[in-house]
């Protein structure tokens, strides 16, 4: 079965930086339903179009491709006592707004003189990766699941 609108697509897949490190392996294969569902870069899912089970992809994906662009706006720097804890630390994270309303998830990136910095960018946005993924099954997504616009089930969405 190939790759099309509404289908639900497990693969498998690696993600790497510029300099080939690795940035994140999913070994166990993940399931999307596949046709402008958000479940997966759209570049990655234009690409997987008319696709089967046993087929590789290798892309190169430029930041607006995948974790976007770096946006100095949300970098802040806030007083420590703004914060729920006495214990803050580097790499804790917490949701906040961004400048337009929507949720973020802010990651303390330093602390110092009572000021931490808190970071609203992905880790990887501003950085080109390199994707590699293999399909591992295709079939036809079930009502419920393109009701619901997601995968349910092993590999997916569970209600």
């Amino acid at each position: 079965m190939q790759i099309a609108m509404n289908t639900v697509v497990s693969i498998t897949y690696e993600l790497r930086d510029t300099d080939d490190n690795v940035l994140e392996v999913a070994s166990a294969p993940i399931s999307y339903l596949h046709g402008g569902y958000d479940n997966i870069f759209p570049r990655v899912e234009e690409e997987l179009h008319g696709k089967k089970e046993g087929d590789t992809l290798t892309l190169v994906l430029e930041p607006a491709d995948a974790f976007g662009d770096y946006d100095e706006e949300l970098v802040q720097v806030e007083p420590v006592s703004a914060f729920p804890t006495d214990k803050l630390e580097v790499g804790m994270q917490f949701e906040g707004e961004d400048p337009s309303g929507d949720v973020v998830l802010y990651t303390i990136t330093d602390i110092e003189d009572g000021q931490a910095v808190v970071d609203g960018n992905h880790p990887w946005a501003g950085e080109r990766v390199n994707f590699k993924c293999t399909v591992t099954g295709v079939r036809p997504a079930t009502k419920e699941e393109i009701e619901h616009g997601h995968v349910h089930g092993a590999g997916g969405h569970h209600h």
